[in-house]
C-alpha cells in the first residue's frame, strides 16, 4: 500500500522534527527549505518543558547536553553600566543554540525523509484527494497532506489563509543581533544584560560565537521590509545612540556585519490552524514573541501532530482538530502574557526598571536560599 506523502515546509525546529515523527507512524515526508543550507549563528535557546520528552524519545538529548552552552549566571546593569545585581541561570531544560539544535534534529530526520533546499512553494491548490504544489525551482507535485512550518512570515500561511498582516500583532518592539568574536566576552559563562528606558542591550556567550542582542522600542516605526539593511542598521544605531557601556562597540559591530538580524517582536494569532488538507505548525501558527520557548513548543507541536494523525487514521480533518486543541492550551496562557513580559523585560521608564530590578533581587534572594536549602538536604 502506498504510503501518505506530506510536504513540510521550513527546515527549522518544526519541520524536521515533524518529518522524524510522520516517517515513524506511516508517512513519507519531504521537508522544502527556502534558504540554500541549514542556517548558521542564532540566539541561543532553551530546550524544556513539554520538549524534554520529545528530545529524549528521538534519543537527541545527549547530543544537545554535550552541545549545550556555557551560560551559569546573568548579571544585569544600569543605563550607566553598573552592575544591579548578579543571578544564577535558571537550571530548567538545556539551552542551546538554535542552529545547533536544528543541525541535530535534521540529522535525525534525513535517512527517513526528503530534504530539498534552496526552493520553496508559490501556489498551493487543494481538493478533496490532495493538494497540487507549485514550486519555485522543482516541478509540481501532488501531496496528501502540506504543513506549513516557515515561521513568522509563513509562506504557506500567506497563501492559503491570507495576508500576514491580518494575524501578525505587533508588540511594539523590535529584535536585533549580530555574532561576535570569540574574545568579546570576558567570562564565557556569565550573560550580561543592560536596561534602559525602552532599550535592552544583552551580551551572550553563547557556546561558541558571543552574540550581542539589541530590543528595544523604536522612537519611530520602521518600516517591515525584511530587505532594507541598510534601514535596520540606521535604526539601531539611533535606538542605541545615547546608551552607554559597551553599546558603541557593540553598535558598530552590528553595523559592521553584511546582514545582521532584525525584526519586529509579534505574535501571530488565528481562528484556525488548518484549512482542508493544510495546516500550520510552529510560530507559523502561533508564534508568542519573548518568552523564549517557541522552538520548544515546535518540537511539541510537530510531536502533537503527528500523534494525532496516527491516531486517527488518514483522517486529517479530526486529526488536525485534535492536534490545534491540544497545543491551544499550551499557547494561549502564553500569549496573554506576553504584553506584561514585554513592558516587564524593557521597561519605558526608570521607575518601571527599578520595579524589575525590585522583582530581579526577589527572584535571586529565593533563589539562592533554595540553594542553601537544597544543599542542607544534601
Amino acid at each position: 500500500m502506498k504510503k501518505p506523502e506530506a510536504l513540510i515546509v521550513g527546515a527549522g525546529i518544526a519541520g524536521p522534527t515533524l518529518a522524524y515523527w510522520l516517517a515513524r507512524n506511516g508517512y513519507r515526508p519531504t521537508v522544502v527549505e527556502h534558504a540554500r543550507q541549514l542556517r548558521s549563528g542564532g540566539s541561543a535557546i532553551v530546550v524544556k518543558g513539554p520538549a524534554i520528552p520529545v528530545a529524549e524519545r528521538m534519543g537527541v538529548l545527549p547530543q544537545l547536553r554535550e552541545l549545550a552552552t556555557r551560560n551559569r549566571s546573568l548579571t544585569l546593569l544600569d543605563p550607566a553600566g553598573k552592575r544591579v545585581l548578579r543571578l544564577p541561570s535558571s537550571s530548567e531544560g538545556v539551552e542551546v543554540t538554535r542552529a545547533d539544535l536544528s543541525e541535530v534534529l535534521h540529522r535525525s530526520a534525513r535517512n527517513d525523509a526528503e530534504f530539498v533546499f534552496d526552493d520553496t512553494v508559490t501556489a498551493l491548490n487543494q481538493d478533496n484527494g490532495g493538494v497540487n504544489v507549485t514550486f519555485r525551482r522543482s516541478a509540481p507535485r501532488r501531496f496528501d497532506l502540506v504543513i506549513g512550518a516557515d515561521g513568522m512570515h509563513s509562506t504557506v500561511r500567506r497563501l492559503v489563509f491570507g495576508p500576514e498582516q491580518q494575524f501578525v500583532r505587533d508588540l511594539g518592539l523590535y529584535g536585533a543581533t549580530v555574532p561576535l568574536e570569540p574574545d568579546a566576552v570576558d567570562d564565557p559563562t556569565e550573560l550580561t544584560m543592560l536596561t534602559a528606558p525602552n532599550r535592552m542591550l544583552v551580551v551572550h556567550p553563547s557556546r561558541t560565537t558571543p552574540l550581542a542582542i539589541f530590543t528595544f522600542r523604536a522612537t519611530r516605526t520602521a518600516p517591515h521590509d525584511r530587505k532594507n539593511i541598510a534601514l535596520h542598521k540606521q535604526t539601531v544605531a539611533d535606538a542605541y545612540a545615547d546608551v552607554r557601556w559597551r553599546a558603541p562597540e557593540l553598535v558598530a559591530a552590528y553595523l559592521d556585519h553584511p546582514a545582521p538580524y532584525f525584526d519586529p517582536l509579534t505574535t501571530v494569532r488565528m481562528s484556525s490552524w488548518s484549512h482542508g488538507r493544510v495546516v500550520l505548525l510552529g510560530d507559523a501558527a502561533a508564534a508568542t514573541a519573548l518568552l523564549g520557548d517557541g522552538s520548544s513548543m515546535a518540537m511539541a507541536g510537530a510531536h502533537a501532530l503527528a500523534e494525532e494523525l496516527a491516531a486517527h487514521h488518514g483522517d486529517h480533518a479530526r486529526a488536525f482538530a485534535a492536534y490545534e486543541s491540544r497545543l491551544r492550551r499550551e499557547v494561549q496562557p502564553r500569549q496573554r502574557r506576553v504584553g506584561l513580559l514585554s513592558r516587564l523585560l524593557v521597561p519605558s521608564t526608570r521607575s518601571g526598571l527599578a520595579v524589575r530590578n525590585t522583582v530581579g533581587r526577589a527572584i535571586g534572594r529565593t533563589n539562592r536560599t533554595s540553594s542553601r536549602e537544597t544543599t542542607s538536604a544534601g
